[in-house]
């Protein structure tokens, strides 16, 4: 078993859905739900809820979820899973987000054994892109990859633009599962913002802006973040139906 360790940044603010962490149509809080895939994990040794607020605690509490108290002052998740790192001594910390309850385990699985067998120190997952999304959307992050299956570019705008009609790229769409070599995250967290982080509002590009190279694992399957009223209703019709 390796030793790498999730960590589930949760938080109860959220603009669209408020208090989305803890819903619980299921009857389980949608955060217990990405803890239970983590669970199935092979290559994990333990799953973290990282919150600021003691009514997620409260939540996860009948299910002996491991939690712990962070900072509210955090400016991001990688900040909120950093705190947590500095107490822990695992090589790779996984960052898991706390809205996506159909993560695959093998995404996961995959994920840490391509960190594990790369000279880099962040690997990330993408997707290829969905028949039923719109590259327009800019909630939907795009990232290109090279021929190394390293990072270029991650963009809420459409890349690579095509240009002509037959243009033989295809959009891949980001999924934001990160994995980290611990002594590296606790390094990368504590650099500034970068001027194109703060443009198009994606954390991965101070990465990229200092020089650091991010893996990127290509996966099969869309997992959908729960972002809205509407989505959390979908998942929980498709969890009863299971």
């Amino acid at each position: 078993m390796s030793s790498a360790t999730v960590i589930i940044p949760a938080r109860l603010g959220s603009t669209r859905f408020p208090a989305k962490a803890i819903a619980a149509d299921t009857g389980r809080p949608l955060v217990q739900h990405v803890v239970d895939q983590a669970a199935k994990c092979r290559n994990v040794k333990r799953t973290i809820v990282a919150t600021d607020d003691q009514q997620i605690i409260d939540a996860l509490r009948p299910f002996n979820t491991r939690c712990v108290m962070t900072s509210a002052d955090h400016q991001s998740g990688t900040d909120r899973i950093a705190e947590v790192a500095r107490d822990l001594d695992d090589p790779i910390i996984v960052n898991v987000q706390g809205d996506e309850p159909e993560i695959e385990p093998s995404t996961i699985d995959s994920l840490i054994e391509l960190l594990q067998q790369s000279d880099e120190s962040i690997a990330t997952a993408a997707t290829r892109w969905p028949n039923d999304a719109d590259p327009r959307d800019p909630n939907l992050v795009k990232v290109v990859v090279n021929a190394r299956g390293e990072a270029m570019y991650f963009s809420r705008s459409p890349i690579p633009f095509p240009r002509g009609a037959d243009s033989p790229a295809s959009y891949l769409l980001h999924q934001g599962i990160y994995a980290y070599r611990r002594d590296f995250l606790l390094k990368f967290a504590a650099l500034p913002q970068t001027k194109l982080e703060q443009t198009e509002k994606l954390e991965q590009l101070r990465a990229l802006e200092n020089g650091h190279k991010i893996c990127v694992l290509v996966t099969d399957r869309a997992v959908h973040g729960i972002d809205t009223p509407e989505q959390y209703k979908a998942f929980v019709e498709r969890t009863r139906k299971r």
